[in-house]
């Protein structure tokens, strides 16, 4: 990024050139009124190879170093006290320099602030009185306009260099948070969800299996805050010889040892957030166990991720579906985006990724035509499908044996495309995304509307109770 007072150096490089070559001509101009020209031939020769020898120190403020800006002013300043030599009779005026002399003024501004400017043009205001004899109205107005241009500058570069430290400190600060936010939604994906399953199944299973599910509670609600507010709470550490009692109850659970949903309860939403198709969509959504499906309409925009939910099946001994289902997403999504990161911005068929998903209850419609997007781009935007579908698949249902239909519509416009996920269950309750937030669960937050305005897309929400929820995803289309 060019830094905002560089286009100030390159005009101050044009003006000496200007100013230089200004007051040759009007030393030729009135080369006849002169009464000792010689010198004034020396000086300005001296000052034009000058002028030109030094355009790379006055390039930028790392190149107008002290000794030059010294140098520089007591030429001006010589120049100055030189002309009544040059011109003993007064008749020509403007001294040998002329308004050359401003450009060391200006320099010592944008070098060193308006404080710099101040002192030098006291020392060329100082320097033109001593040359005329007197304090003129001419001399000081001159003298005046000087100082006010060259403080005025002098502020003002110091203003915008306060600006520039600013905005990078901001643009620091940004970046950062992006980068907490999608390590914050790895982790959900790969983590949370997986602690949440154990926390349920060891109380379900009780005796040291609800111990370890109280412990994968405990370790939830500390990484859930870590990533959310930068600060884990600090809990105390568990006593391997005391058991929880029948009425215990599990942190971060909901009801019965419930797992709460990472919206904040069974009707909030969470959202997937692996970076790619594969892990998205690492469970099937159609294939799933009835202790997996927790009443409540909960809308399509949370998920669990396919590796983190097909890791925790296989530690349970339940995961020959999700790896095989896993199996096929990775086909499909290898098949789709290409490898390394050098093509991250080639053409990738959004079709390909999305068709992954369809099942026994996932109806896929789209066009004809190929949907392209660049590769990173159809990555994110299939992890946030996959992420609602799997929310549909877990919260989304009437109860076991029940599950929730789903819709998935992609539609390519000509400066966007718009994938449509929707499903048939209960809806959500007004307030219950705002709710979630407020606690903590940064699902919908992060995972779908944060990755959505990473790529510069947005994710709208609308749930009905009793009708159903949808989502739809908008990613528009770049050139570059």
């Amino acid at each position: 990024m060019m830094s905002v007072e560089q286009p100030l150096w390159r005009a101050l490089s044009g003006y000496r050139i200007l100013a230089v070559l200004y007051a040759v001509g009007v030393f030729v101009s009135s080369y006849r009124e002169y009464s000792a020209p010689v010198p004034g031939i020396v000086f300005l020769l001296v000052l034009t190879c000058w002028t030109f020898a030094t355009l790379r120190n006055v390039a930028s403020a790392e190149r107008c170093t002290l000794p030059f800006l010294v140098t520089d002013i007591l030429l001006g300043v010589a120049g100055i006290l030189l002309s009544p030599v040059v011109d003993g009779h007064g008749h020509v005026g403007p001294t040998l320099p002329s308004i050359w002399v401003a450009g060391p003024v200006l320099a010592f501004a944008l070098k060193g602030g308006w404080r710099w400017a101040a002192g030098v043009s006291v020392l060329v205001g100082a320097a033109n009185i001593i040359e005329r004899g007197t304090m003129t109205r001419t001399t000081f107005h001159n003298v005046l306009l000087v100082c006010v241009a060259s403080v005025a500058i002098g502020y003002v570069i110091e203003v915008a260099r306060a600006s520039e430290r600013t905005l990078a400190r901001a643009l620091q600060i940004e970046a950062a948070t992006r980068e907490r936010e999608r390590l914050a939604r790895d982790i959900h994906d790969s983590v949370l969800q997986v602690l949440a399953m154990v926390q349920r199944r060891g109380t379900a299973l009780g005796g040291e299996a609800a111990e370890l599910g109280r412990m994968a509670g405990e370790q939830e609600v500390a990484l859930r805050a870590l990533v959310s507010s930068g600060v884990a709470p600090r809990a105390p550490r568990p006593d391997p010889d005391a058991g929880p009692g029948p009425d215990a109850a599990v942190p971060g659970s909901g009801e019965n040892g419930a797992p709460v949903a990472a919206g904040g309860d069974a009707a909030a939403v969470t959202a997937a957030a692996t970076a790619s198709p594969t892990t998205a969509g690492g469970s099937a959504p159609g294939d799933t166990a009835p202790e997996d499906t927790a009443p409540g309409g909960v809308v399509p925009g949370a998920a669990v991720s396919g590796a983190g939910t097909a890791r925790g099946r296989r530690a349970w001994g339940g995961g020959r579906r999700a790896r095989g289902a896993g199996r096929r997403r990775e086909r499909a999504g290898s098949a789709a985006v290409p490898d390394g990161a050098e093509a991250a911005s080639a053409p990738c068929d959004v079709r390909a990724l999305l068709a992954a998903y369809a099942a026994s209850r996932v109806t896929f419609a789209e066009p004809g035509a190929p949907v392209l997007l660049p590769a990173r781009a159809a990555a994110e935007l299939a992890a946030a499908v996959g992420a609602a579908l799997d929310n549909v698949r877990r919260h989304a249902g009437g109860g076991p044996g029940r599950p929730a239909q789903a819709w998935i519509l992609l539609e390519d416009e000509p400066d966007a495309v718009i994938v449509t996920v929707r499903d048939d269950g209960p809806g959500i309750p007004a307030g219950r995304l705002a709710d979630a937030e407020a606690e903590g669960r940064m699902g919908v937050a992060l995972s779908i509307r944060g990755r959505l305005r990473e790529l510069g897309g947005v994710a709208e929400l609308v749930s009905v109770p009793g009708q159903g929820t949808e989502v739809e995803m908008r990613v528009p289309k770049h050139d570059d």
